[in-house]
């Protein structure tokens, strides 16, 4: 990194305990103390990395005269301290990589000049699938059946490992990357060499998953961008951004008894929904932040894409000190931390109300335990209310189809087309009843007479025979970091399980039962407490470290189960304590998906079906048969922490983060290709060269208007990237299916789209392929089907994509509200520019998807304030011409555009927000501007 300018004389010289530190002073420039606490993190950014040209000391004067009232206008460039990634982002960032450093040599550059500049650090979590589960194998199994699946990525991780500087990679079987995070890799302050001087400067990253936000629980400001933006800020690019506007979320009072870290956090998405916090920053402060702990203001803020915000951030406490000493960092960085925030004002005073643009506040004390779905985070409802709320949606799933116990079919034992589409391809399943061991049983529920209901009879592989209806749970999984990094619910999930099993009570029969931590931590903790017997007497054995359920990696429902559901289109559920309950998300089998805590997740288990209150409903009999109640078997506060209090130390951490990286026996025997440049494998179907700078001058192209361009997709609100770019199965007779069929892989092999990033031609085939996208062009369908304006023939998306492109024809989507939703998924930008899609028209975008389209070098337009699709008469049958963005040409980003559609015209807001977002454009994309920039010749 270059030397700052230092024009306001910031450099200084911080001593802790006889060791002295550079710092850059945030007094030393008028106006700082008043800024949030957010905003002195990206002040210190700029005073670091003040160039004199794309930070400029009037950058500085910017944020420092920051006006709280005023909507954001002035561009920055932040530059973080550090990336991080999780293994679905990060191979394809690696890919990318390794094309760059070929068409850099290809442009006459230097290719070692691609090569990350700041720290990045991958972790591999998002691979494992939970196939075998209920057993005590189930850990060993998935593991052995992640490598077979995952061999060829993992080695072109290996490979990217060595090929490229600072760039580590945390192996399979270890955790969650946002855990791994905050337990081990955030430094919270950074202390680098620069020359014979250390310099000590706030930790700051951003990373390729919109839930980077865990670590604004520690402190450390980051957020979640898109692979693209990541490979930029590898390559020393700083993000550009607006000062944001920063809410100041107030927090007093203290959570009550029989309240969870699960409910606060489902509470806040829903007022922050309600509130409008897209594009912003969530500053927490107040009396009672001292009384949130850190496991729960990590939770709060892992969820800071459910709110809409960019962060949602704790200021450095007491609290933040006691973690790092807990977690076992060195006691010289603990040290330099506090010392640091204390010097610099970063220290929370809750005595002292910053100036906010806009003002929220909390009573924890009125917390009440909670749910969300079935398909959105923020659709709250008080438990109180579960009953009746899922009563009111089923008739949207299930209609309202009845037939009788007598009448309801067998499931035969033959094989099951409806597990060979489940997510992903899988081993034989492993299917268990719950009650470790216990002999065959039969459980027949009553037939529900009030609402729709359709019992059918099944026989799972064990011999029990049982029922499965519309409302069933047929997967419960604690899983995801949002709550397995936090002590409190996950030792209270495993009391409550105790108390379950010494009262008698069991997992219902047709449950998928699944536990994966996001940290070894937890498992250590659960050993030396005694409380995994109990967790597994319930089915919730240990079926792998990573993202598993949260992220669609659910594995096959029970044969029997999945045939039942299939064969008469019941709509069963799943509860997890995960993040995201989007449609189609989580199993495909499962069409209502509900967020709750881990104690609730077990409670739930037990249940077996989301038609009941657990306030007055039993959850069932104890061997004597008196009635069992959720109130009877939930832990005391008291007995949470002094469990807490006996079982977790310091040196679990230390033990299980000493060799990170290093990896098991499995990982080390990994034959790793090496060199500077990667050799690509012509028949590999995971990882293949992709075209971005096929062709690519070293000057850019003018920037054109658009026309003759003819409408792929119309889809409506809340689009999310899983639409558009899904993580989870292929299916045999989709167009990525079809494509790895007549590659020589058989279908059990196929993984999952997210496996399978790196190979390009497997995701444009996926770029609109969620099984749940509604299409408007095809009323009536869903999955990834259009209509062929050429042809006037409804095929798949793919295909007329194809079509398409053989006659020179540019492609638009036209969406609603709130598009590109969820996760930060550079790949549903990226399959839409290789399908061929020039513009994409929408009511609202997310932040990420908007900025991941331009990088991509799609033009995001907006509707008129005020209008939409079908108020401006719009079809999706006409031809579309887009005029004036050729004016980027001769200067500025134009406010808007002409858009002609047939007969209809109207001027459409241009999304390019920033500068650098217009350079970007124009050079076709940020990797050509990136590449261009190392080169010496972007087009700006």
């Amino acid at each position: 990194m270059a030397a700052s300018k230092d024009s306001f004389g910031a450099r200084s010289t911080l001593s802790v305990d006889g060791t002295d530190y550079d710092i850059f002073r945030l007094d030393a420039v008028e106006g700082a103390d008043k800024l949030p606490y957010s905003l002195k993190i990206l002040l210190e950014n700029l005073l670091r990395t003040e160039d004199g040209a794309d930070i400029t000391a009037d950058h500085v004067r910017a944020i420092a005269n920051w006006d709280p009232s005023a909507e954001p206008d002035q561009e920055i460039q932040f530059t973080p301290a550090r990336v991080v990634m999780q293994d679905f982002t990060g191979v394809p960032c690696i890919v990318d990589l390794a094309t760059m450093r070929e068409a850099m040599a290809d442009l006459g550059g230097d290719p070692t000049k691609i090569n990350p500049l700041a720290p990045a650090e991958l972790v591999i979590d998002h691979s494992v699938i939970s196939d075998v589960f209920g057993t005590p194998e189930s850990f060993e199994r998935n593991v052995e059946i992640e490598y077979q699946r995952n061999g060829e990525r993992y080695q072109f991780l290996r490979w990217g490992q060595g090929a490229f500087d600072d760039f580590k990679v945390v192996p399979p079987g270890t955790g969650i990357v946002h855990q791994v995070n905050i337990e081990h890799l955030a430094r919270v302050v950074f202390a680098r060499p620069e020359g014979d001087r250390t310099l000590a400067y706030p930790d700051t990253c951003v990373g390729t998953d919109s839930h980077t936000t865990m670590v604004n629980g520690i402190g450390v400001l980051g957020w979640g961008v898109g692979g693209i933006e990541a490979e930029a800020a590898m390559l020393g690019q700083p993000v550009s951004m607006l000062i944001p506007r920063v809410v100041g979320f107030k927090l007093t009072g203290q959570l009550p008894d029989g309240t969870t870290a699960t409910d606060l956090v489902l509470t806040i998405t829903e007022m922050l929904r309600k509130h409008g916090v897209v594009g912003k920053f969530v500053e927490f402060y107040g009396a009672g932040v001292s009384a949130v702990p850190l496991a729960n203001r990590a939770t709060i803020g892992n969820m800071s894409p459910e709110f809409g915000s960019t962060a949602a951030i704790f200021p450095i406490d007491g609290e933040t000190i006691r973690y790092l000493e807990l977690t076992g960092r060195p006691a010289e960085q603990v040290a330099l931390v506090e010392a640091y925030a204390k010097e610099q004002g970063l220290w929370h005073d809750d005595a002292r109300e910053p100036a906010f643009s806009e003002y929220l506040e909390l009573d924890l004390g009125t917390i009440v335990p909670s749910i969300a779905g079935p398909k959105r985070p923020q659709d709250r409802v008080q438990l109180t209310d579960a009953k009746a709320a899922f009563r009111e949606v089923l008739p949207t799933y299930a209609g309202s189809a009845d037939t009788s116990v007598e009448d309801a079919p067998t499931a035969a034992s033959v094989s099951d087309e409806g597990v060979e589409e489940t997510f992903p391809a899988s081993d034989p399943v492993s299917a268990s009843n719950g009650n470790a061991g216990a002999e065959p049983h039969t459980v027949v529920p009553d037939r529900v007479p009030d609402r729709a209901s359709n019992p059918v009879a099944i026989t799972m592989e064990d011999g029990t025979e049982t029922f499965v209806d519309h409302g069933h749970v047929t997967i419960a999984s604690i899983t995801s970091c949002t709550n397995t990094s936090n002590p409190s619910v996950m030792i209270g999930a495993a009391l409550l399980a105790k108390n379950a099993v010494e009262r008698g009570l069991s997992a219902k029969p047709w449950v998928k039962t699944t536990l994966a931590p996001g940290s070894k931590v937890v498992m250590d903790y659960y050993e030396k407490a005694q409380l995994t017997p109990y967790l597994e007497k319930l089915g919730f054995y240990l079926v792998g470290y990573g993202c598993v359920t949260c992220i669609g990696n659910s594995g096959p429902l029970p044969e029997a189960v999945s045939k039942a559901v299939n064969d008469n289109d019941l709509a069963v559920v799943s509860v997890l304590s995960g993040n995201r309950n989007f449609e189609g998300r989580i199993n495909p089998d499962v069409k209502m998906n509900y967020l709750a805590s881990p104690p609730l997740v077990i409670a739930y288990a037990i249940a077996g079906s989301m038609d009941v209150d657990l306030n007055n409903d039993p959850l069932g009999q104890d061997p004597e048969g008196n009635d069992v109640f959720l109130r009877d078997i939930w832990p005391s506060p008291l007995d949470v922490q002094r469990t807490i209090d006996e079982s977790i130390t310091k040196e679990m951490f230390i033990e299980d983060y000493a060799d990170v990286f290093a990896g098991d026996a499995q990982w080390k025997a990994l034959p790793t290709p090496e060199g500077k440049t990667f050799e690509w494998d012509s028949q590999s179907t995971y990882v293949r060269k992709p075209p971005y700078f096929d062709g690519m001058e070293a000057e850019p192209s003018p920037v054109v208007d658009i026309s003759g361009a003819r409408t792929l997709a119309v889809l409506g609100d809340s689009v999310t990237t899983d639409h558009i770019s899904p993580a989870g199965s292929i299916k045999a007779d989709s167009p990525a299916g079809k494509y790895l069929s007549e590659h020589g892989i058989e279908r059990r092999d196929f993984n999952s789209y997210g496996s399978r990033r790196g190979n390009h031609e497997v995701m444009i085939r996926g770029t609109f392929a969620n099984i749940r996208l509604r299409n408007q062009l095809v009323p009536g369908t869903e999955g990834g089907v259009t209509k062929d304006h050429l042809t006037g023939e409804t095929t798949t998306i793919y295909d007329a994509s194809r079509s398409y492109a053989d006659a020179g024809i540019p492609l638009v989507v036209l969406a609603g509200k709130e598009y590109g939703s969820g996760s930060s998924r550079d790949w549903a930008a990226k399959g839409t520019a290789l399908l061929g899609v020039r513009v994409v028209i929408a009511e609202s975008y997310e932040r990420i998807h908007r900025s991941n389209l331009i990088g991509m070098g799609v033009l995001p337009l907006q509707y008129p304030q005020g209008q939409d699709r079908e108020s401006l008469g719009l079809t999706g049958d006409e031809e579309f011409t887009v005029t004036g963005i050729s004016a980027m040409n001769d200067g500025p980003t134009p406010k808007t555009v002409t858009v002609q559609a047939g007969d209809v015209t109207f001027e459409a807001t241009v999304r390019i927000d920033t500068p650098g977002e217009a350079n970007y454009y124009r050079n076709g994309g940020i990797m050509q501007y990136v590449l261009r920039s190392l080169r010496g010749s972007a087009s700006v």
